[in-house]
């Protein structure tokens, strides 16, 4: 048996927000693909040089869907 160790992050979200990652992830040349493995709907474990990345796609997601009463 043969054991294959990965150092990362674990993310651990809600199912939208992982659903948002995974999508992000999949958009990416296979390069830049940074999931190692989806553990189930709310946990990731991804590469652990990402976290700035996810979390300025993030941050520009909600800026792009956040509403503004008009003044």
């Amino acid at each position: 048996m043969m054991v294959h160790a990965a150092k990362g992050l674990l993310i651990t979200c809600d199912i939208p927000m992982a659903q948002f990652i995974i999508n992000y992830n999949a958009s990416l040349p296979p390069s830049q693909k940074f999931i190692i493995h989806i553990l189930d709907g709310t946990h990731l474990f991804v590469s652990s040089n990402v976290d700035g990345m996810i979390r300025s796609a993030i941050q520009e997601f909600r800026e792009k869907n956040t509403y503004e009463k008009p003044a």
